[in-house]
């Protein structure tokens, strides 16, 4: 993965707190393929990525989809293997263990942020698809 950061809430409240930025063909092709799943505190920021896939996969998944601002635009929670997702007007996708987005109270309209190791913020705009 190109690097990884924390994906929070507005107040500063982690969402996923060991996020794989996936933002280049290769890194985003891989995505969670290979992996048998992932912790609760684990996830990848696909961008861009108007939609994702679970094909080849072992494992289901929440899908939480965000605009160029980062604003939640939907979420698809407990994705089997096989299926496939997409919101209008999503730019990137955060791809949680499945039960995460329920679990953590995942809203639409929320803005959420990225920060890396060193806990610099980032005002990530998520790039055009």
């Amino acid at each position: 993965m190109a690097g990884q950061v924390t994906v929070a809430r507005e107040d500063g409240t982690p969402l996923c707190e060991r996020c794989a930025l996936a933002d280049r063909p290769a890194t985003r092709a891989k995505g969670l393929l290979g992996r048998a799943g992932i912790a609760s505190d684990e996830g990848v920021l696909l961008t861009p990525a108007p939609a994702i896939h679970t094909f080849f996969m072992r494992f289901p998944i929440d899908a939480v989809f965000v605009d160029r601002d980062m604003r939640v635009v939907g979420v698809a929670s407990r994705l089997r293997p096989w299926r496939w997702a997409r919101r209008p007007r999503a730019r990137a996708v955060l791809e949680l263990s499945a039960g995460e987005s329920e679990r953590r109270g995942v809203r639409i309209g929320e803005r959420l942020s990225l920060s890396d190791r060193s806990g610099s913020t980032h005002d990530h705009e998520a790039k055009a698809a």
